[in-house]
């Protein structure tokens, strides 16, 4: 089975070319003015421009109001939307409903009980990421949660494993979870907000190894 890689919080063309080229099949664009990785909408067009078609854009927002929403869609056009905020499973369904995106929906991965909430967005969300739990800002942190909370887990929407992930600790995480896809963003930057073009590479890398390894 091959595991599908997004690589998050992305700002300039050679980031983006190095996504393509290591295999990547998202990047994600956050636009959320506190995060070290924030771009404008109008750079976020351009980056979606920049891939070519190679890779899908993920959008990130975080508890955007409609009028903002909106614009993200329209400006950008990104392939993608991926709240990463207090949303509810209504405005979830509404956006994806309305805009005709798919939409993605982060939750901070804290416990059973945690887990168990994320049934209520089954026919909203098109995929769910679970993810550490919210901190001083609602991802890009740098931070795991407990995998072993999604063990037997029946997931009842697609989904992808994020937090904490690099080229380190990925095979391990994949083999404890078995996700279908894997999100990076601080594991493969050499600072908040700066992409490594090498990290990138080789988390990439180590996703395809274990997938090889698996199919052998």
């Amino acid at each position: 089975m091959k595991t599908e890689i997004k690589i998050c919080g992305l700002s300039n063309e050679a980031s983006i070319a190095a996504a393509a080229k290591a295999g990547a099949d998202y990047i994600g664009l956050v636009h959320f003015e506190k995060s070290p990785r924030h771009v404008s909408l109008e750079r976020a067009a351009e980056l979606r421009e920049a891939t070519l078609g190679a890779m899908k854009t993920v959008l990130l927002l975080v508890n955007a109001d409609p009028k903002l929403t909106g614009q993200a869609v329209h400006i950008v056009r990104p392939d993608v939307i991926q709240f990463h905020g207090r949303e509810t499973p209504e405005w979830i369904k509404l956006v994806r409903d309305q805009s005709n995106v798919e939409v993605w929906k982060a939750l901070g991965l804290r416990d059973q009980a945690t887990l168990a909430k994320s049934s209520r967005f089954e026919g909203a969300a098109d995929r769910l990421l679970f993810d550490a739990p919210a901190k001083a800002l609602p991802g890009g942190t740098g931070t795991s949660f407990d995998w072993t909370v999604l063990e037997g887990h029946k997931h009842k929407v697609p989904w992808g494993l994020a937090g904490g992930l690099d080229s380190d600790n990925i095979a391990q995480a994949i083999e404890a979870t078995n996700p279908p896809l894997v999100d990076v963003s601080s594991g493969v930057e050499s600072a908040p907000g700066v992409k490594d073009v090498d990290r990138i590479a080789a988390f990439c890398q180590a996703v395809q190894d274990f997938d090889n390894r698996r199919s052998s």
